[in-house]
């Protein structure tokens, strides 16, 4: 069992998150029994931490406001997720690298020996594999002012940004106008980071790509709205109108699939577009290492698909038909198209 200090150290991590914590679920937390956790929990009280709490059913404990927390008291756990944080932060917000590497030294030297020892053996080395299709890091400043009028419930006048950052002008084929939105929800998906926003001209939910906004803040505010099904993940994966574009493939095709597109949404990898075209239709453009890359990737949603485009997309499908055909008989299958003379170094699939 774990000694008196060492629990009221890890008693007073678990309620220094805020929450409000039931005792039955602070003394399972601690591996001791509930007389136990109270016993603890006047510990702390005792050396001048607010522990509040609340009666009823939906009781429990919580840290009250002010309390002199003293300086970085982590568990094990916790030093390991500021460890791995620190460290793959700078891989989805651009600048990052440097002042991460600060913190997490700052960190270490304030933390007891056993924890510093810990987050040391976390070195990390940040690989890209071939069929990872994260957006570039995102600029610090665009985040902090989006997340900033989602805390505070500040209507944005949002402009929108081609993928290489640039602001359509109003003679161009894709200029939109400035759109005010009320920002809800900020959400990473896909090493991607999205704003969930309800458009007040169009009145209806949008999901907006962060880094392809240019956000204004304005002083009006606005109250709570309840998300479409309340499943903010379901809400923005089903979307497919998310600001997404194609990223940049060796091979890169499209097809009419019978499934609707909210359905494609959720399935399709990153850097893909999806298209809306009927209640049971969308048009899904994707690219791979090869057309049969392309073809296997189309394959998986199990479905009807037509309208292929460019050709040897077409081809690429008859081929891998012709060669899964010819696996449940065991014969040979025809040959494979010609792979990329070097897949390394990647190439260029910002979507951005």
């Amino acid at each position: 069992m774990a000694s008196t200090s060492h629990r009221a150290l890890r008693l007073l991590s678990l309620l220094g998150t805020g929450a409000l914590r039931p005792l039955r679920e602070l003394a399972t937390a601690l591996g001791v029994s509930e007389r136990t956790a109270r016993r603890d929990i006047e510990t702390l009280r005792r050396l001048g931490y607010p522990v509040t709490t609340v009666h009823g059913p939906d009781g429990g404990y919580r840290l009250g406001s002010g309390h002199p927390l003293p300086p970085l008291v982590f568990d094990h756990d916790q030093a390991v997720a500021v460890a791995v944080a620190l460290q793959t932060a700078p891989s989805s917000v651009f600048g990052l690298g440097e002042g991460a590497a600060r913190a997490l030294v700052t960190l270490e030297q304030a933390m007891p020996t056993a924890l510093r020892a810990t987050t040391k053996s976390l070195r990390l080395t940040s690989l890209r594999n071939y069929w990872e299709f994260p957006a570039p890091p995102i600029d610090p400043a665009a985040l902090t002012a989006v997340g900033a009028a989602v805390r505070h419930r500040r209507v944005l006048v949002t402009e929108t940004l081609r993928a290489d950052g640039s602001r359509p002008g109003p003679g161009d084929g894709d200029f939109r106008p400035a759109r005010r939105v009320e920002p809800h929800h900020l959400a990473v998906w896909a090493g991607r980071w999205y704003l969930v926003a309800y458009d007040l001209q169009d009145e209806r939910w949008r999901v907006h790509r962060v880094d392809r906004l240019r956000a204004r803040p304005t002083t009006r505010s606005f109250g709570a709205r309840e998300l479409p099904h309340g499943d903010l993940a379901h809400f923005v994966t089903s979307s497919h109108d998310r600001g997404d574009s194609p990223a940049a493939w060796p091979c890169t095709g499209s097809a009419r699939l019978d499934l609707p597109a909210r359905v494609v949404a959720r399935w399709a990898p990153g850097g893909s577009v999806i298209e809306h075209l009927d209640g049971e239709h969308c048009r899904l453009t994707l690219g791979a290492w090869s057309w049969a890359g392309v073809a296997g990737i189309l394959a998986t949603f199990d479905t009807g698909l037509s309208d292929l485009h460019p050709p040897e997309l077409a081809q690429a499908c008859r081929r891998l038909g012709h060669r899964m055909a010819a696996a449940g008989t065991g014969e040979p299958g025809p040959a494979r198209e010609a792979a990329p003379r070097d897949p390394s170094p990647p190439p260029h699939r910002d979507d951005g």
